[in-house]
């Protein structure tokens, strides 16, 4: 016999409710009088919660049907500041211009309060910071390298809607593409994913184009725009292959030549300018040590103070025979197709985007044998040492001081999720969506669907007064919260009641506009 939970459970996920809802405490601040909310906990992954997993996939496929076959530019004009917005960057200007003539403690004291005013910026709904730090970048000779083409480039117009062509019919159609990417071969590989000579297979290669992946996608959409000639706007998902090598699948606004995008995949390459990483310094069993009175690692043996990062990039500008430690490229396979709008294929391309993105990277493509479990292995045995970025805790293995290093790094056990199983070496997003897409942000589009919904019904959106009401988490154990069946179980019969309400609404609007239609076309 099923036991009772898992029954309430399977009823919450049939009934579309959040079976990990967080618990907060209302309090009215006129009566006193409190209430538990549920909210849903909003996971990305359907291990986790199926039901917010799924509501988020169904939401980034809207975003994706909605941007891609734009007839007019999107509109993207910001909303004027509101009186509370400017009253905190009015507070962050006295209090940035106290602590320009601070000193000691008490400068210290006010860069806290700084952060904690950007924070609440933030959260009113201002996006960017008010007063970012100006990064110093190191400038680098832009020469391409000898071993890839050049790439003609033309001037960018200020336009993101591709071009409309007329048929012989005197119809005129505007089609997309959706185009995937992929990585070069590493190796034979066999049909389920793995390679047929593990020790010939390159795994160091392997891992270091995934953890640099997502820089190499941009690099392919900047090369586009220049070569093309327009504003390309794209919606991107990264998903791993099944030898677990990342490729890219972008549904891309407009057209472009098959050939232009094969050139552009040839002449697309990511130089990583990193200090060397090929061959340890130190081992495993004698890693630096932390001093706590230099603020710094330094040699076991020796005591010598590890080179900073900075120092070691010092170092690499330095040497005029220097090469990038990897350079990823992809391979020569680029797939490409037209899509026209509402069509069959449109649908299934979107369908195709979103299929994995509630799946985590190893969810993807599960282990059915010794040899594919090997096969991860053997690249997680890889991703283990690899330095995934500047501040990563590996680079003490190769005599190099993280950036901004701290006490307690280890190599070998960098916290980034590059490193996780769960990511194969990807650290990067999932889902990668231009600015100018659909003009709107993933809450404007859960806003409107929301709204929709509401309208149908005939309510309104006006939210309780957020001054009459105090939030707070609840704590474990606290008395007053129900358990989680008995929660589930609440929710479940709003849910039911909501969907009949909702139902009832697309009935009666059918209805109304079967009787407004002519006899002819409601038969």
């Amino acid at each position: 016999m099923p036991l009772a939970k898992e029954v309430v459970r399977a009823a919450a996920l049939e009934h579309g409710v959040c079976i990990r809802p967080i618990a907060l405490r209302r309090t009215d601040v006129a009566t006193g009088q409190t209430e538990i909310i549920d909210v849903p906990c909003g996971a990305t992954l359907a291990s986790v919660c199926p039901t917010c997993a799924e509501r988020k996939r169904q939401l980034r496929m809207a975003q994706c049907r909605e941007g891609w076959h734009l007839t007019e530019e999107p509109a993207l004009d910001a909303d004027e500041p509101n009186d509370w917005q400017r009253a905190l960057v009015e507070i962050r200007a006295d209090v940035t211009k106290q602590a320009d003539a601070a000193g000691g403690s008490e400068r210290e004291q006010l860069a806290a309060d700084l952060a904690a005013l950007d924070g609440e910026i933030t959260r009113a709904g201002v996006r960017g910071n008010v007063d970012p730090d100006k990064p110093n970048r190191r400038t680098r000779s832009t020469r391409r390298r000898q071993d890839v083409a050049d790439l003609p480039r033309r001037p960018v117009e200020a336009r993101t809607v591709g071009k409309a062509y007329t048929g012989p019919d005197g119809k005129t159609f505007r089609p997309s593409l959706f185009v995937t990417l992929t990585l070069p071969s590493y190796g034979r590989v066999r049909s389920d994913g793995t390679p047929v000579d593990p020790a010939a297979y390159d795994y160091r290669r392997a891992a270091r184009d995934a953890l640099h992946f997502s820089k190499l996608v941009d690099r392919f959409i900047q090369n586009l725009r220049r070569l093309v000639g327009f504003d390309v706007q794209y919606f991107a998902a990264v998903e791993p292959q099944r030898r677990l090598a990342p490729h890219v699948h972008l549904a891309i606004r407009g057209t472009v030549s098959r050939t232009e995008l094969r050139q552009v995949a040839a002449a697309t390459y990511q130089q990583v300018w990193w200090p060397s990483c090929d061959e340890p310094v130190f081992g495993d069993d004698a890693a630096p040590v932390w001093d706590a009175d230099l603020g710094a690692y330094v040699d076991p043996d020796t005591d010598a103070v590890l080179r900073t990062w900075d120092e070691a990039l010092d170092d690499l500008d330095a040497d005029p025979a220097a090469e990038p430690v990897h350079v990823a490229r992809f391979g020569v396979q680029v797939d490409a197709k037209g899509v026209l709008v509402g069509s069959d294929d449109a649908k299934r391309c979107i369908r195709y985007l979103a299929k994995y993105l509630n799946k985590s990277a190893h969810e993807c493509h599960e282990p059915q044998g010794g040899a594919e479990r090997g096969h991860v292995d053997r690249l997680m045995d890889e991703l283990r040492y690899e330095p995934c970025s500047p501040a990563c805790a590996n680079w003490l293995r190769y005599g190099v001081q993280p950036k901004n290093a701290r006490h307690g790094m280890r190599p070998g056990h960098c916290k980034a999720k590059a490193h996780r199983r769960t990511h194969l070496g990807y650290g990067g997003r999932r889902v990668l969506v231009s600015r100018k897409w659909s003009g709107k942000t993933l809450a404007d589009h859960k806003h409107e669907r929301r709204a929709w919904v509401l309208d149908l019904l005939g309510e309104t959106d006006g939210g309780p007064d957020p001054d009459r009401y105090l939030w707070e988490h609840v704590r474990p154990g606290d008395p007053d919260v129900p358990s989680i069946s008995h929660r589930l179980l609440r929710a479940v019969a709003e849910r039911v009641r909501w969907r009949g309400a909702l139902d009832a609404a697309k009935a009666r609007a059918d209805g109304q506009l079967g009787n407004s239609a002519t006899p002819g076309r409601a038969a």
